[in-house]
């Protein structure tokens, strides 16, 4: 599966056009690294495990998205746009969406 950000897939043509594909998740913040994390406000550094739950929520929905656009029979998404929100105090959302392609 190719996916890109830009709108089209270099030395490749999109032959057929399947429609927006989506992936979410949903993630709370884990106790153990919020005491890490507030030992590191204060004497600085890089949060790793927030670092770690963000780049495992990214893979989760793009792999969400992904199955999504291969049961569309899609070979490839284009566009692709990562989205964050707030959805409950501690718990955040992880959103990814793009338009999924047949390309040759």
């Amino acid at each position: 599966m190719i996916i890109t950000n830009i709108e089209y897939i270099p030395n490749k043509e999109i032959v057929e056009h399947f429609g927006v594909v989506s992936g979410s998740t949903v993630r709370a913040k884990h106790v153990g690294r919020d005491i890490a994390a507030s030992f590191k406000n204060i004497f600085g550094g890089e949060l790793k495990g927030y670092t770690e739950l963000l780049s495992e929520s990214r893979e989760e929905a793009i792999n969400r998205m992904k199955e999504q656009a291969l049961s569309l029979g899609a070979n490839a998404i284009v566009n692709v746009r990562f989205s964050t929100s707030s959805v409950a105090a501690g718990a955040a959302e992880l959103y990814v969406y793009g338009t999924a392609v047949k390309v040759i």
